[in-house]
């Protein structure tokens, strides 16, 4: 088992760029494969990005590919989202998903979730 708590959202202003963080808790966080997903208000969650458990397989969104980049440092149990060009349509509350296996981007396969951090891109 393993508890996320996700860290990095706030205010940006449309273009700008923010990094978000999600560590991890116990020793078993190398062992999943991580994903980053989204949910505006009224919408569904959504996929954003995920990789694999060593980090050498990543995995995007087209919505946010080229713009942002998903990556881990399994030694401080960390995962992080830098996302660059941000867009109104950007806005939403970020969640980092644990599983087990080869990452996927559907949220039902994912095990474990942080409790979200909120991302606003202002125009």
């Amino acid at each position: 088992q393993v508890q996320l708590v996700e860290s990095g959202g706030g205010l940006v202003q449309v273009g700008g760029s923010l990094t978000l963080s999600c560590v991890g808790s116990g020793r078993t966080f190398s062992t999943y494969a991580m994903g980053w997903f989204r949910q505006a208000p009224g919408k569904e969650r959504e996929f954003v990005a995920a990789l694999s458990r060593a980090g050498g397989s990543t995995f995007y969104a087209i919505s946010m590919k080229g713009r942002s980049t998903i990556s881990r440092d399994n030694a401080k149990n960390t995962v992080y989202l830098q996302m660059n060009s941000l867009k109104p349509e950007d806005t939403a509350v970020y969640y980092c998903a644990a599983g087990s296996g080869v990452p996927r981007t559907d949220v039902s396969w994912y095990d474990y979730w942080g409790q979200g951090t909120q991302v606003t891109v202002s125009s």
